[in-house]
């Protein structure tokens, strides 16, 4: 497990003071994590397509609960 680096914050945010560095590090976050964390912020895609799944689920979910509620009476 690699740990992260001001030189990976730096690299993959750009410059940012010595606290905000210090506190993304001290997530405790890898180098492949902040990268997709960065690649999350970049693109909102994945977020759109989390939202969706959510969206689905959610409706599945109330329909099945009618459902139930329904037969019960």
């Amino acid at each position: 497990m690699n740990t992260l680096t001001r030189k990976n914050v730096t690299a993959m945010l750009g410059e940012f003071d010595d606290e905000v560095v210090a506190e993304i590090i001290a997530t405790g976050a890898t180098p492949e994590e902040l990268a997709q964390a960065h690649a999350w912020l970049a693109n909102d895609e994945p977020l759109m397509n989390a939202a969706r799944v959510i969206d689905i689920v959610a409706a599945i979910t109330e329909e099945e609960e009618e459902e139930d509620a329904a037969r019960r009476g």
